[in-house]
């Protein structure tokens, strides 16, 4: 892990500062997780209570990136940081967008059981999600931890985890079409368990996202739009 030199400067507040900002993501993240196994947790136990929770909880999310956002801008203005410190910040600043998005698709996974709940739909098609949503709380873990380590080669180990999110998501597509194409009574169940796993896809891809703002500030080099295999070998150089 090659972290970057964060603290030690001239002016202990500003230290201060930006420990308290990267604090203040991690307090972020970490309400963000929670909104997304609450989601989760709401579709697969039918928990009404949960799911209205989930649903209605999305303005503390955005309230903390307004916050984060506008001390960002405020040490912009104010420190002019510079290499890693500028670093820092720009990761934060990415960071804290994907989080909030995250927010949101965890909000819809709330918004979606509340609907079920309303027209008397069955729950059982919900089972389905279980082993994708696993996987996709895993993966949310792991890039938080690495932002908290600053751990660029947990961040890469963790981006290689999209890929089984991914086929898993795009299998699960396939037999939900079969599904529908089979008997269009299933059309309405499947559309929304359809909706519930395109929204933990985008959340593992926001972790994703996650975990390339830690090898930029840590290694320096931007990874984004590059594949895993590319990733490596840029990664090398």
């Amino acid at each position: 892990m090659n972290e970057p030199h964060i603290g030690g400067h001239i002016s202990k507040r500003f230290d201060s500062e930006l420990e308290d900002l990267r604090s203040q993501v991690l307090a972020m993240g970490g309400l963000v997780e929670e909104q997304v196994a609450n989601g989760l947790q709401a579709l697969l136990e039918s928990d009404a209570a949960l799911a209205e929770q989930v649903a209605g909880s999305d303005y503390r999310v955005n309230a903390q990136e307004v916050a984060i956002d506008e001390k960002c801008v405020e040490i912009l203005a104010r420190r002019q940081p510079a290499a890693s410190d500028l670093r820092l910040v720009v990761a934060i600043i990415k960071t804290i967008t994907d989080l909030e998005r995250i927010g949101d698709q965890a909000e819809k996974l709330g918004k979606f059981e509340l609907e079920r709940l309303a027209d008397g739909s069955g729950s059982e098609e919900y089972v389905q999600l279980e082993h994708l949503g696993e996987r996709v709380t895993r993966m949310l873990r792991m890039a938080l931890d690495a932002f908290a380590r600053l751990d660029d080669s947990a961040a890469l180990k963790t981006i290689k985890k999209d890929n089984k999110i991914d086929a898993e998501y795009e299998a699960l597509s396939r037999q939900l079409i079969t599904r529908m194409m089979e008997d269009p009574r299933n059309i309405r169940d499947a559309l929304r368990v359809s909706w519930c796993a395109r929204a933990l896809e985008r959340i593992g891809d926001h972790a994703s996202n996650i975990c390339e703002y830690v090898i930029f500030l840590v290694r320096g080099k931007d990874v984004r739009h590059v594949d895993y295999r590319d990733m490596k070998k840029r990664l090398k150089e």
